[in-house]
């Protein structure tokens, strides 16, 4: 499927597309994701069990669950959607991500719908899913707006969407410019543009201007000392996560 492009920018595709084979080296340029993941996850899977009701103990406790996660990458967050058993679908406007998802999942032995396209394809399309899952893109749009009305279009009246990305002042250009990209080189130079972060006030009038009703934000916070991630109630000076939902109103 061809990708649309007005709410891509064609410049931030183009950084991760010459990443794309190093996605599931867990050593390589997408170290800081794969150390951030296991408190992603702790996050999107205790949020969705809540809302739907599922049990996490349970063996495939997301089944019947229909969800997207926009800008997948490599699969480091729908793999494990997949494995909870829910149907999932992996969209990402770099093509160059796809098919290295699409090896991964097939030799994980997993059923994941990767395709090559953009959220406001998919709402286009008339696709519809319980679960938005919107991790670490907003940051990387031109019109955050109309991205998240697009991400809003694919929520099902009554569903959810999980949106992640990072604070703008003095701390997170210290953090995740200077520290991530410049002293520990986690990430390419350039990956991010601080002018581009997005405050937790910010990104939860957004939503509600792209009609969806925020419920919950948290942080995630890198401790140095013991060189892990943790989800704080408090803490949203750099990493941070909101979960919002869609009225049952069409």
């Amino acid at each position: 499927m061809q990708a649309a492009t007005s709410t891509v920018d064609p410049a931030e595709v183009a950084k991760f597309e010459a990443m794309a084979a190093e996605w599931w080296d867990p050593k390589g340029k997408f170290k800081p994701l794969h150390m951030l993941n296991p408190c992603r996850l702790d996050y999107i899977t205790t949020q969705i069990a809540a809302e739907y009701g599922r049990d996490l103990s349970q063996a495939a406790p997301f089944a019947g669950l229909r969800i997207v996660d926009i800008g997948c990458g490599g699969g480091l967050l729908a793999e494990p959607m997949a494995r909870l058993g829910a149907e999932v679908v992996g969209a990402d406007a770099a093509e160059g991500n796809i098919p290295v998802a699409q090896i991964h999942a097939r030799q994980s032995g997993l059923e994941i719908d990767y395709r090559h396209t953009t959220a406001e394809a998919l709402a286009a399309a008339g696709e519809q899913f319980d679960v938005v899952l919107n991790m670490e893109v907003v940051e990387h749009v031109p019109d955050p707006l109309e991205f998240l009305r697009a991400c809003r279009a694919l929520a099902r009246p009554g569903g959810m969407m999980i949106c992640s990305t990072i604070n703008r002042n003095a701390r997170s250009f210290a953090v995740a410019i200077v520290g991530a990209e410049l002293v520990m080189r986690w990430l390419p130079r350039g990956t991010h543009d601080w002018n581009r972060f997005i405050t937790p006030d910010e990104l939860f009038d957004l939503l509600r201007r792209a009609g969806m009703e925020p419920v919950d934000r948290k942080g995630f916070v890198f401790n140095p000392l013991s060189w892990s991630w943790s989800i704080s109630e408090r803490d949203l000076s750099v990493n941070y996560v909101t979960t919002s939902i869609r009225p049952d109103r069409a």
